[in-house]
């Protein structure tokens, strides 16, 4: 054991860091000491896991703080270390960072939705102070990852895979570190999707064998390093695969199959300093055929982890249609490493990062602001977190950087909560346009406001960032619990009066006693409908000596209501109390689905998609539609899809499909042939699935196979 922890040891000197070889000894001593004889799933000795994250630490080349903390970081939950003994033998930064680290993982919820929002909550929180904790804490995820093979509850695995495809890759992401991103996102992909997964590598591997892929890379590679060298610019060029899981991402987004996407291979040119960056590519653009709307310059306009890069594509060496990548080696270095780099390069300088790194953290915390439910802040900061970026203007010139397909009302709230929540209309380029237009790059915003307007809740339907989401419910919020409060009142007063109730303030009293509310939550639980006037006059009419035992029979009826409920319902907010619910058949809505109801007097409430062409039959009855929103978290009862697909006509192709919706989780119900030749036949499937999500999955899944040349969602 002490040769393995040599190694440790001169790997991290052999990185060029400054190492303080005596305390991060030390710290290993402790590790081994303190962890003892516990052990990881797989059987190794525990303290073999800290010790490789801090392998990762140091891999990114940050001080020996960072080091020391990796080594340390479950000590003090796990075992009897103390952290003012860490902070005596370490210093008080140490013990700072292993605190930070430490608090994400002491909480514990009965939910699991409710334990991550609140984890994720406390993790911004402690980044915010301290940046190091997040690349600690994503060296911890990323060695757990590569050892989760060890867990045996595949339920397990799938949590902690998607916990960490959804919150933690895109965190990495927006701190710039790339690799970190590109790993944790293909392990995920395997945990997940194995089967789609393997699809792609092994339709990777026919591309490859059909189109001699393999060989046109050096190919590639050396003409582009001949045609800059001629021009006297010497470069480093290199090219790579799309991953799997960017490669099904794409497909997803564009909605094509694996041979239309043209930046599978993607190449890289690194210079030596930013002139001969746009130097480079002036010469592969007068080479070469430019693609156009393909070029990007995040030179100009970084993105906002600190990326810079020019992207392009062309058809280039061999004709054939690449996407290149021109940057410096310091570039490159920030774009594989992020913020880490970054930290490396202002080593000895006594500077902090960049503050233009930290806009989004601020963003994130702004939301954490606006939302007490943790539920609601957590899905408002993966929409934070997931987009390509749009480049906008104020009059002024100040640049705003907002997701794709972002709105007026995206970049009135990104300039200020008060602009957005005052935004009466906006100009565009000097034109008056609608709050909804989506926003293109370089366009100039100008936001016209009035200090009598107020939010509309149509807006949540079209904004895109978490931030103006977060700041739309907030006010929302404020607006409809006000009016149930009000509206509750009203409720309770009327049916006490009805039933005449002269003492008033004690039947209130009695029924904020019993549901343990103040007056204005009892208002606002009667005016939401979660609780009944009944209940309120039946406290208020009873005797005082049968009080208690109406309270625990009101107690009993509650909680067996509640266990006897139909768990195959799904939840829908916004139907009318008491009326019969039914899916449109012409349009198979699904969760996850934009959803309206239109109310069909004597027969309840049909369910349509948003979309459905059905709904122009009610365009002169707009009192008969209601917006609705899915409830999806408290159900897993089946819905009915459809899908139409053109499969080769040749042996086992239907034994393809059948097998590949089998494999994703989705049950055919019912299949019709719509025609049929010697090269093809095409068929609609009736496809049980979970949600939007589920058949998104199925389709695309079904689009990687050879066999099957199309596959769409059906919405005849």
């Amino acid at each position: 054991m002490h040769l393995d922890r040599q190694k440790i040891l001169e790997k991290y000197k052999s990185y060029n860091i400054t190492v303080d070889e005596a305390k991060i000894k030390k710290a290993i001593e402790f590790a081994v000491k303190y962890h003892g004889m516990q052990q990881r799933e797989s059987g190794v000795p525990y303290y073999s896991h800290p010790l490789e994250v801090a392998e990762i630490i140091a891999e990114m080349r940050l001080d020996t703080d960072s080091i020391i903390t990796a080594i340390l970081h479950d000590t003090i939950e796990d075992t009897d270390l103390t952290l003012e003994e860490i902070e005596e033998t370490f210093g008080k930064d140490v013990a700072k960072l292993v605190d930070g680290v430490t608090k994400l993982t002491k909480i514990k919820f009965h939910e699991d939705n409710v334990r991550q929002a609140e984890n994720f909550r406390k993790l911004l929180i402690a980044l915010s102070d301290d940046i190091r904790v997040l690349l600690i804490k994503l060296a911890d995820r990323l060695h757990n990852m590569r050892t989760i093979d060890f867990i045996s509850n595949p339920e397990k695995k799938k949590k902690i895979a998607l916990e960490t495809l959804e919150l933690y890759a895109p965190l990495a992401e927006r701190i710039g570190m790339q690799q970190i991103k590109t790993e944790l996102q293909d392990i995920c992909f395997g945990i997940l999707n194995p089967d789609i997964r393997e699809s792609i590598v092994q339709r990777f591997k026919s591309i490859e064998l059909e189109s001699g892929q393999n060989k046109l890379i050096p190919q590639i590679i050396n003409e582009l390093q001949k045609t800059l060298e001629v021009q006297g610019l010497k470069a480093e060029v290199s090219g790579r695969r799309k991953t799997p899981y960017s490669t099904w991402m794409k497909m997803k987004q564009k909605n094509i199959s694996i041979e239309q996407l043209s930046d599978i291979i993607a190449f890289r040119v690194i210079v030596n300093n930013v002139e001969n960056c746009y130097r480079a590519l002036g010469i592969i653009h007068t080479t070469y055929k430019m693609i156009p709307d393909t070029f990007q310059d995040f030179i100009s306009t970084p993105k906002n982890n600190g990326y810079q890069s020019l992207h392009t594509v062309v058809i280039g060496p061999l004709l054939q249609k690449v996407e290149i990548q021109i940057r410096t080696y310091k570039m490159h270095d920030i774009a594989e490493l992020g913020v880490a780099a970054h930290w490396r390069y202002k080593q000895g300088h006594g500077d902090s990062l960049d503050a233009t790194q930290y806009v989004w953290i601020r963003e994130l915390l702004s939301i954490l602001e606006q939302n007490n439910d943790p539920e609601t802040f957590l899905q408002n900061t993966k929409l934070a977190m997931y987009y390509d970026q749009v480049f906008c203007f104020t009059p002024k010139g100040k640049l705003i950087a907002l997701p794709k397909g972002a709105t007026t009302v995206d970049f009135a709230y990104m300039v200020h909560s008060d602009i957005g929540n005052k935004c009466v209309g906006a100009k565009v380029n000097g034109k008056i346009v609608p709050l909804k237009t989506h926003l293109v790059n370089g366009d100039q915003v100008e936001i016209i406001t009035s200090k009598h307007q107020t939010v509309s809740l149509s807006w949540e339907k079209f904004v895109v960032t978490g931030k103006a989401r977060g700041e739309i419910q907030k006010v929302i919020h404020q607006q409809l619990r006000g009016q149930h409060i009000k509206l509750g009142k009203t409720i309770i007063y009327k049916a006490l009066k009805a039933n005449k109730i002269e003492d008033e303030t004690k039947a209130i009293e009695a029924a904020c006693k019993f549901f343990s509310k103040t007056s204005d939550e009892l208002f606002f639980a009667v005016g939401e409908g979660t609780i009944t006037r009944e209940e309120v006059v039946k406290l208020a009419t009873v005797k005082k000596s049968r009080l208690s035992s109406t309270l625990s029979l009101l107690k009993f009826t509650k909680k067996a209501s509640s266990t006897t409920e139909d768990e195959n319902v799904i939840p829908i907010k916004g139907l009318i109390p008491g009326m019969a619910m039914h899916y449109a058949k012409c349009c198979h809505p699904l969760p996850g689905d934009k959803i309206v109801g239109i109310v069909h007097t004597g027969s309840g409430i049909t369910i349509h998609t948003s979309d459905c062409e059905m709904l122009n039959n009610f365009a002169s009855m707009p009192e008969r539609i209601l917006d609705l929103t899915w409830d999806i978290n408290k159900s897993n009862i089946p819905f009915i899809s459809r899908i139409k697909v053109l499969l080769l006509n040749e042996p086992e192709s239907l034994a393809i499909l059948a097998g590949e919706i089998a494999k994703n989780g989705g049950n055919i119900t019912n299949f019709k042939i719509l025609s049929r030749n010697s090269n093809y036949f095409e068929l609609i499937f009736d496809v049980e699935v979970k949600s939007l999500a589920h058949i998104e999955v199925i389709i695309n899944a079904l689009r990687i196979k050879e066999a099957i040349q199309y596959a769409d969602r059906d919405r005849n």
